[in-house]
C-alpha cells in the first residue's frame, strides 16, 4: 500500500538521526511515536495537516529554512492535504 511519502535517511551515527522526507500531494506519513527529542527544517514553505495520536487537527504553515522542534513521545500523522506540490522537510533526532 503507497503512503505517498517517503523517507530517504541521509546520516544515522550514534548522536544523530536524518531524515528527508517528502509527502506527495495527498501523501501521509501515517500515525507514527518520535522516540526522540527531533528538529524539522522545512525545504518549503507550505501547509501540512498534523493529526495527534488525540484526534487534533494542527494546521502546520511551513517557512522555508525556518526550524521548530519536537519533545520525545510526540505521535501523529502529518498529511499533504492541500499542496499540489510535495511537502519536503529535513527532520534531525537526537539520539542521545
Amino acid at each position: 500500500m503507497s503512503t505517498g511519502s517517503s523517507g530517504e535517511i541521509q546520516l544515522d551515527n550514534e548522536d544523530f538521526r536524518v531524515t528527508k522526507w517528502t509527502i506527495d500531494p495527498g501523501g501521509v506519513i501515517p500515525m507514527h511515536r518520535h522516540d526522540y527529542e527531533y528538529v524539522v527544517v522545512p525545504m518549503v514553505t507550505d501547509t501540512m495537516h498534523v493529526t495527534t495520536a488525540d484526534g487534533e487537527l494542527i494546521v502546520a504553515d511551513l517557512v522555508q529554512g525556518q526550524s521548530y522542534t519536537r519533545p520525545a513521545g510526540s505521535e501523529h500523522q502529518v498529511e499533504n492535504r492541500t499542496s499540489a506540490k510535495p511537502i519536503v522537510f529535513v527532520e534531525v533526532e537526537k539520539l542521545r
